[in-house]
């Protein structure tokens, strides 16, 4: 199943949509924030009570090969490890360097929209 997700611009978007996804009845464990800096990522996801994309969502070698690539490579991988098709990663990763912040569900019932 593809995930779903959505663009914010800002981080209190994001934060009162991870509640509203949970008051839906939507895990935790299945949402996902991500942006193109590593702290802007952490502390978003921190605030929102969501997850990042790491190494439990992504195979060992494409999270060993992730320490070694362009930030871009790095985004792009992450974001089809959670089932994203290329040309789709492309595009979210194309979000994130305009500053935007993604958020990811995965597993998501086809009644649920962000």
């Amino acid at each position: 199943m593809t995930p779903i997700y959505k663009e914010f611009h800002n981080d209190e978007e994001v934060v009162s949509s991870v509640q509203a996804l949970k008051n839906k009845g939507i895990s935790g464990d299945n949402i996902y924030v991500v942006a193109h800096d590593d702290d802007r990522t952490k502390r978003v996801a921190d605030n929102a009570d969501a997850n990042t994309i790491g190494m439990s969502e992504q195979s060992f070698g494409e999270a060993t090969k992730n320490l070694f690539r362009q930030k871009g490579d790095e985004l792009r991988t992450k974001f089809s490890e959670v089932g994203f098709t290329d040309a789709m990663a492309e595009d979210l990763e194309e979000s994130l360097d305009e500053g935007k912040i993604v958020v990811v569900v995965k597993d998501a019932p086809e009644d649920v929209f962000i």
